[in-house]
């Protein structure tokens, strides 16, 4: 798997070298400034920058979103609902079979779309460097920061108190962005962050959330609609206001995940008595979904200077459902590490029943997808099909902004 880091394309290599020039001259500047921390973290960038050599022109990456991002940072919240992957046999495919707080066997979304733009993983929980200064900013400079949390949703009444609420994790990058202000300056750090991805995949757990309040209301159709229109209406408003803070603060290269299939993780197969996909949740997700895209094109067009790619989980988990054989999986309903029916019923636990052939199967556990699905969705979205990513893939974002220009300007 770890043929994942050989994403990266040719052509973002020759522009490199320029893009490089420029920001380590801006960095020179402020080493001069005589601040000893300053000196540290440049001199870690440099050497860094020489280290990675093919490493296309996002220096960092900052992640945002739920579970299928976290990489730890739910195991420093306190309170015995909060939801952790911090025990076996979480992490068993992990470098030394350590249990992360990732949501995996292995590594997760976020970690395989770091690999294939030059970095070792994902980058590290917030909470995991929070309050020091030095170990934040270092690495924020270096490889970025995951504010991504269990359980979190767009909306903050989301399993609130259980979960870093997404308006927190972008307060939480607001705390990061003044420490590099701090030991950098002005210039260099705004520099460093238009050229970063900020990767956000959020709103599976809205929809959980939202489903379940209305199947135990049983209301009509009609009602349903309504309800439903008003959901889709207050996440939107609360996207908005994120991707306009971030905005704000310095961020311009938006990568986003939608929603996957939720209706066919194994928790919600369960639900039927012939374990068949739920429906009303797909449909609900589908929903969403469909109103992302305009959205995004709306809102780049009012942010001057924001570039996005808009990555399709819900199509790739529907095809990868549709031809498992295609892409190796035996597994497609049961998760490999649960408990009950599908071990879809209880959570991975030390206790759990484990599968033996964790790569043949689509999940992880009940909800979550296995190190293997991750690998290839991260491969979809940063330089697979034309059709997971729009108006351009991770990678062509992750380039400079000419290349952003013309592929933008050939999806039209």
């Amino acid at each position: 798997m770890e043929a994942v880091a050989g994403f990266v394309h040719f052509s973002l290599f020759s522009r490199l070298i320029s893009h490089q020039t420029v920001f380590l001259s801006q960095l020179t500047k402020q080493i001069m400034g005589g601040l000893l921390l300053r000196l540290v973290i440049c001199v870690q960038v440099l050497i860094g920058t020489v280290a990675a050599g093919a490493r296309p022109p996002a220096t960092a990456m900052y992640v945002f979103g739920s579970s299928i991002l976290d990489v730890g940072n739910n195991n420093y919240l306190p309170g015995v609902s909060v939801a952790r992957a911090n025990r076996r046999y979480n992490g068993i495919d992990f470098p030394s079979s350590i249990p992360t707080g990732r949501f995996s066997n292995g590594y997760n979304i976020a970690d395989y779309v770091a690999k294939s733009m030059g970095f070792a993983s994902s980058p590290p929980a917030y909470l995991s460097l929070a309050p020091s200064s030095g170990p934040l900013v270092q690495n924020a400079v270096a490889n970025g920061i995951s504010y991504a949390s269990g359980g979190a949703g767009i909306l903050d009444s989301t399993n609130a108190g259980n979960t870093i609420r997404l308006s927190k994790q972008v307060q939480y990058f607001g705390t990061t962005k003044a420490k590099m202000v701090a030991a950098l300056g002005p210039n260099v750090a705004n520099a460093l962050l238009s050229r970063s991805i900020f990767l956000i995949g959020i709103g599976n757990n809205d929809m959980y959330v939202f489903e379940s309040a209305e199947r135990a209301q049983n209301r009509s159709a009609v009602e349903q609609r309504r309800e439903t229109d008003v959901l889709y209406g207050n996440l939107i408003s609360n996207y908005t206001a994120t991707m306009r803070e971030l905005y704000s603060m310095g961020a311009r290269k938006f990568a986003i995940i939608n929603i996957g299939l939720l209706g066919c993780v194994p928790a919600v197969r369960v639900l039927s008595p012939t374990g068949e996909c739920w429906d009303s949740l797909n449909q609900l997700a589908g929903g969403f979904n469909e109103a992302l895209r305009p959205w995004l094109a709306g809102l780049a067009r009012r942010l001057p200077g924001l570039a996005y790619s808009l990555a399709d989980l819900f199509a790739f988990t529907r095809d990868t459902l549709a031809d498992p054989q295609a892409s190796g999986y035996t597994e497609v309903a049961g998760a490999c590490c649960g408990g009950g029916r599908l071990r879809g019923e209880a959570q991975c636990s030390p206790n759990s029943t484990l599968c033996a052939n964790r790569d043949q199967h689509v999940f992880w556990d009940r909800a979550h997808f296995s190190q293997r699905t991750a690998f290839l969705i991260a491969q979809a979205f940063c330089n697979g099909p034309a059709k997971y990513t729009n108006p351009v893939n991770f990678m062509q974002l992750a380039g400079s902004v000419s290349e952003i220009t013309e592929a933008l300007e050939s999806s039209r």
